[in-house]
């Protein structure tokens, strides 16, 4: 079983409650296992222009699933949650976002796949949440934990939504 840290993300509509159907949904799947979760944050547009500030959090998952596997399963789920991916290069608002962080100390880097996430070094959103789980996780590429590409950031900051975790 692969140990896989997943952000999910929502700044349209219900925002809290696309995250938690969608940690709801993951953890449906039999071959997925939630083991925890992060607090839920309000975090303000990253990369984006919009006003509407996302709802994130992450979470720490057994699967049995491969990457690949993974990833059709997380993009089936934000379909089913009516993410409308367009084909463009811009970010837009959206119901719900699952991207794979990290899957276990894996390297991939493919067309359609790109593990660790290319920007999770980047953002605070990810990196506040996963100090939470793993704050020693050191990542594969960079060779930092989560501590340290956390202290890189230019601007660090979040606004902290919800002080206790979901239970799935």
């Amino acid at each position: 079983m692969a140990i896989v840290y997943l952000s999910l993300g929502s700044n349209k509509g219900d925002r809290i409650g696309y995250v938690q159907q969608a940690a709801s949904l993951l953890g449906a799947d039999e071959r997925i296992t939630i083991v925890r979760s992060s607090a839920f944050y309000e975090t303000e547009p990253w990369n984006i222009s919009t006003n509407t500030w996302f709802v994130n959090a992450v979470i720490e998952v057994k699967t049995s699933y491969t990457p690949k596997e993974l990833l059709e399963t997380c993009q089936r789920i934000e379909k089913q949650l009516g993410r409308e991916k367009k084909e463009t290069s811009t970010y837009e608002d959206r119901t719900i976002d699952i991207d794979i962080l990290f899957y276990n100390k894996d390297i991939i880097n493919e067309d359609n796949l790109i593990i660790p996430h290319k920007f999770v070094h980047l953002r605070a959103f990810t990196l506040v949440p996963m100090m939470e789980l793993n704050s020693e996780y050191v990542h594969p590429v960079l060779h930092k934990n989560i501590i340290e590409m956390h202290s890189d950031l230019e601007n660090p900051e979040m606004v902290f939504l919800y002080g206790t975790r979901v239970d799935f």
